[in-house]
């Protein structure tokens, strides 16, 4: 049996308010446990998103988040692409190429699912042209990538 990896994520803020806004955002969440902590908010909760376990903690201002470790929402299209960005850059800030950081610090990139098509398809050139425009984006924009790809942008 394989183990299982859930991320834990150190945040510096109620655990729920976390909860409850990510849960805004994605679809097919659930609440799986909470850590007491030592007063009223507990100290981490347990979540689903998708059928993925992730647990909030709330660890205080110690150790904030890098770039270094980022989560990664494969989006079917643009409306999917936009929906996730903009639910995580509210009070967050944008950065290059898909990435973001929501609001509290977590690393995110939103990418189409068809992004492998344009960043490993068969045509040297058009890749080159994909990966040229997916470098001037911040939020990725699915036809721009395509049109880059096929050389007609």
């Amino acid at each position: 049996m394989s183990p299982q990896i859930t991320p834990f994520i150190w945040i510096d803020a109620d655990p729920r308010e976390a909860r409850d806004y990510y849960f805004s955002i994605f679809d097919d969440t659930a609440e799986v446990f909470a850590m007491p902590g030592p007063g009223e908010a507990p100290m981490g909760i347990a979540i689903s998103i998708d059928g993925n376990p992730y647990i909030l903690f709330n660890g205080g201002p110690g150790h904030p988040q890098t770039d270094a470790f980022s989560l990664m929402v494969s989006a079917e299209g643009q409306d999917e692409v936009d929906r996730y960005w903009d639910g995580l850059t509210a009070d967050g800030e944008e950065g290059q190429c898909g990435w973001l950081k929501d609001k509290y610090g977590v690393s995110w990139q939103i990418v189409p699912t068809m992004l492998p098509d344009v960043m490993g398809g068969p045509d040297p050139e058009g890749r080159a042209r994909a990966s040229q425009a997916m470098m001037g984006m911040k939020k990725l924009i699915i036809a721009d990538l395509q049109a880059a790809y096929d050389g007609t942008a």
